[in-house]
């Protein structure tokens, strides 16, 4: 009788371990104007509980170490004050937010290539980087949001500088009260330095899954095995919780092929791929207790002319993904 009873109390753990909340977000996209209530709404409708509102800092080429932030002639939403309001919009609907600045490089290069050619540059770039960071910090601080990333997808910065980043970590500490993480990009997160700074292990999660046009959800989830126990002993051996600080998958055929493509390829216009990749994620990460959930990439807040059934791109919103985001973010709520 003891041991049935006993058995009973770890199976009623199970399923509550199951149905513990996570973080249900989206990445909510800065726009020329103000959020207002109706752009929230949408939000609301797919039970999103968490937001990422995302002020940008751009760099004209890789190799320079300025970074241009907070002037007139960034759209709103990439601003100290666009960010301020997006959040206290959102936070008016009880979402929580998590803060991420993030760097530009014109024409879009990748900011994980970023890297300097001297120490005078290298110098000259973290004290730019900190002051935009440290700004932002200020601002996460002043508004109390749940998180504050310190930086996304900077694998040769961090790689070069790695006494920078600690530094930059407990300052940033000095500054803000909240949680720490960093965005990692996919073939990053395992040679990031610093996770035991964090409290968060945060990842960028690209990871190629399938090679096929149209992946079923049983062979997408084959294909998270190796990255999830990977992903799984990182957290483990940092005791840090993971939490996606991007997930997606594009409307096409191949999605699962190479999931990090932003280019503007004629690839066909597959909904149910992207659908069936997304359900795939939520099914291997959603109920592991070491997972804390994360952002879909990505979320225009005008939501009724956002994507829809002939749109190819990341936003899963007027498509099949949104209402499988909606499915799980209802039942781990």
């Amino acid at each position: 009788m003891r041991r049935l009873g006993i058995l009973l109390l770890l199976l009623l753990a199970g399923c509550a371990a199951q149905r513990a909340p996570k973080i249900n977000g989206v990445s909510f996209v800065g726009s020329r104007e103000a959020a207002s209530q109706a752009h929230v709404d949408a939000l609301l409708e797919v039970y999103a509980d968490h937001a990422a509102v995302m002020p940008f800092g751009f760099i004209r080429e890789i190799g320079s170490a300025e970074i241009i932030y907070d002037t007139d002639r960034q759209w709103f939403g990439e601003t100290r004050q666009g960010a301020r309001q997006y959040i206290e919009t959102l936070q008016g609907n009880g979402i929580s937010v998590m803060l991420k600045p993030q760097l530009w490089i014109w024409r879009g290069l990748f900011t994980g290539e970023m890297e300097m050619d001297s120490e005078a540059g290298w110098q000259a770039l973290e004290d730019s980087y900190r002051a935009f960071i440290l700004n932002y910090a200020d601002l996460a601080e002043e508004t109390g949001v749940a998180l504050f990333c310190v930086g996304t997808e900077l694998e040769k910065f961090v790689t070069a500088r790695p006494q920078f980043w600690k530094a930059l970590i407990a300052e940033v500490r000095q500054h803000y009260s909240g949680k720490l993480t960093y965005a990692a990009n996919w073939d990053e997160y395992g040679r990031t330095p610093f996770w035991e700074d964090l409290d968060f292990i945060g990842i960028d999660a690209y990871f190629p899954l399938s090679e096929s046009r149209d992946p079923s959800v049983e062979e997408l989830r084959t294909g998270w095995k190796r990255w999830k126990e990977e992903i799984r002993a990182l957290s483990e051996g940092t005791a840090r919780p993971v939490i996606f600080t991007e997930y997606g998958y594009r409307s096409m055929d191949f999605t699962a092929k190479k999931p990090w493509l932003v280019d503007r390829n004629q690839e066909r216009v597959n909904l149910q791929a992207q659908a069936n990749a997304k359900t795939a994620l939520f099914e291997e990460f959603w109920a592991e207790p070491w997972f804390a959930g994360g952002f879909v990439w990505k979320w225009f807040i005008h939501h009724p002319v956002s994507g829809g059934a002939m749109d190819n791109r990341f936003t899963p919103q007027n498509k099949p993904a949104q209402q499988v985001i909606r499915t799980y973010y209802q039942r781990f709520q």
